[in-house]
């Protein structure tokens, strides 16, 4: 009998659990996709859409590095052969808290820039701006490129501990689902000016 009743309230509360759950992370998503063509090279424009778990937050409060990795896609499909990979790349930001400076600071590669609060150092990469990513030469003109995005949490790239934390829990499991986006080049537009 008390199993009966330990059973129907753990039922219960994982069912009124789960909407909310998924309402957390359906909300992470890729919003708009832009590729720009300048000096001679595709940029990609993109706002992302997502937020960070409390447990996150707090991690990122005491200074554990996070790390945020963009995955971009870009094909060309062939109907006599395989697809053609044209753009196959990733771009990685750190957030890090300093505590003795009480300064967010978030950086991609040697260049970091300091920001105020976690949701500025945030804000650039949920507005990725000018992320060049191939010569407009290496692509055919007047043809449809298939390309897809997506950003996630990059846990491989955290210490250790946390990588244990990572495989354990579902709030160190921020991930976008692909984002697909068409778009191609003009033959004027493949002239660098």
């Amino acid at each position: 009998m008390i199993f009966r009743l330990v059973l129907a309230l753990f039922l219960a509360l994982t069912t009124t659990l789960q909407p909310s759950m998924a309402q957390t992370f359906a909300s992470d998503q890729i919003t708009r996709i832009e590729p720009v063509i300048r000096d001679g090279w595709i940029h990609i424009d993109a706002d992302i859409d997502f937020t960070l778990s409390d447990e996150l937050r707090d991690a990122a409060q005491k200074g554990v590095p996070i790390y945020f990795t963009a995955d971009l896609q870009i094909v060309e499909k062939r109907w006599w052969w395989f697809d053609k990979t044209v753009v196959d790349t990733q771009r990685t930001w750190r957030v890090v808290y300093n505590a003795l400076t009480r300064q967010w600071r978030i950086g991609t590669g040697d260049l970091t820039l300091p920001e105020s609060s976690l949701d500025d150092a945030l804000s650039l990469v949920r507005a990725i701006r000018g992320w060049s990513v191939a010569p407009v030469k290496d692509f055919e003109v007047d043809t449809t490129l298939y390309g897809r995005l997506r950003l996630r949490l990059d846990t491989s790239l955290l210490a250790r501990p946390f990588q244990i934390d990572a495989l354990n829990s579902r709030a160190w499991g921020l991930a976008t689902p692909w984002k697909n986006f068409t778009f191609s080049v003009s033959a004027g537009a493949s002239d660098p000016s």
